[in-house]
């Protein structure tokens, strides 16, 4: 659903038209808005069963969020060494193109219940929501499902506080990480809700997120480890800047997942840039022997796709 873009810059509604049709926009695209206020000191909240390392994830995450603007919310868990860590959990945000990892477990889920596969034309949508990010292949499939067995997967995956846009604006769904470390937790782990085979076929497209799409969570993970991600942005006139990313790592002895949420941001690299700085502190920690050389490198000029909101 195309619609105009509300409380966006002069240069930015120039391009609104190509926006809103779903073009990928490259980073630095669209003119800053003004600065979001610095947000209070961030007080993550880390526990772990390895000796010394919520401390450290803690001192570093806290390190790594320093003099940031905005407001941010962290969540991490790593099943192997049963950490985890949280900033600003239950912090609602527009979720962004970030829901469309939900559509595609809402679709699985759907089809679970009578037993039956995806067609040809639903794996080709999926393909095309997850790992270029389309926005007509998300809208369709919204519209296929509709709202109501959106509302049932979230409630059998006990993701209480997301709220799914109303009125075909899938990228206003309310989300925070609470619920995006649910989700996340569903496709990496056994469970009632996704089968094995729907849970990895969410990994399989996850994994296969075009290198310009990569960014965010994955910022230095190490090599060898399998890296599946889905990232969001959008801007609207207050909040500024929505970055998000959500990611699930397996490998060096860890199984992991990371959910950073932003928004308060001046411009879509600063929220990249802040993800970021979380996600290498992250990796680094959990992996504090591999050199930067072997850790992964995302792209300078990242993208997303620009997702739809009511206009002003």
């Amino acid at each position: 659903m195309n619609h105009p873009v509300s409380g966006i810059s002069r240069r930015a509604r120039v391009l609104s038209a190509g926006l809103a049709a779903g073009v990928l926009v490259p980073l630095g695209a669209v003119a800053t808005a003004t600065p979001a206020a610095a947000a209070a000191a961030p007080q993550v909240t880390c526990t772990s069963a390895q000796s010394g390392l919520a401390a450290k994830l803690k001192k570093d995450i806290t390190t790594a969020l320093k003099n940031r603007k905005g407001t941010v919310a962290v969540g991490l868990h790593d099943r192997t060494t049963g950490t985890t860590c949280t900033l600003r959990p239950t912090t609602s945000f527009d979720s962004a193109s970030v829901v469309k990892a939900t559509v595609l477990a809402t679709l699985l889920w759907d089809a679970q219940k009578t037993g039956r596969a995806l067609t040809s034309r639903e794996k080709t949508l999926a393909t095309d929501m997850i790992t270029k990010s389309d926005n007509n292949a998300t809208s369709t499939l919204w519209r296929q499902l509709g709202v109501t067995k959106v509302k049932g997967f979230l409630t059998a995956a006990k993701m209480t506080k997301t709220v799914p846009g109303s009125g075909g604006y899938w990228g206003l769904t309310r989300i925070n990480v609470t619920d995006e470390q649910k989700l996340l937790a569903l496709f990496t782990g056994k469970n009632t809700v996704l089968t094995d085979t729907s849970r990895a076929y969410v990994l399989k497209l996850m994994g296969k997120v075009v290198s310009s799409q990569r960014w965010g969570t994955p910022a230095g993970a190490p090599s060898g480890v399998a890296i599946h991600v889905k990232n969001g942005w959008l801007q609207r006139s207050t909040h500024g800047w929505r970055v998000h990313s959500i990611g699930a790592f397996k490998g060096g002895g860890h199984d992991y997942t990371i959910s950073v949420l932003t928004h308060g941001n001046s411009t879509m690299n600063y929220g990249v840039a802040t993800i970021q700085g979380v996600a290498k502190a992250v990796h680094k920690d959990l992996a504090p022997g591999t050199s930067a050389a072997a850790r992964y490198t995302p792209t300078v000029t990242p993208r997303e796709a620009f997702v739809s909101v009511p206009g002003s």
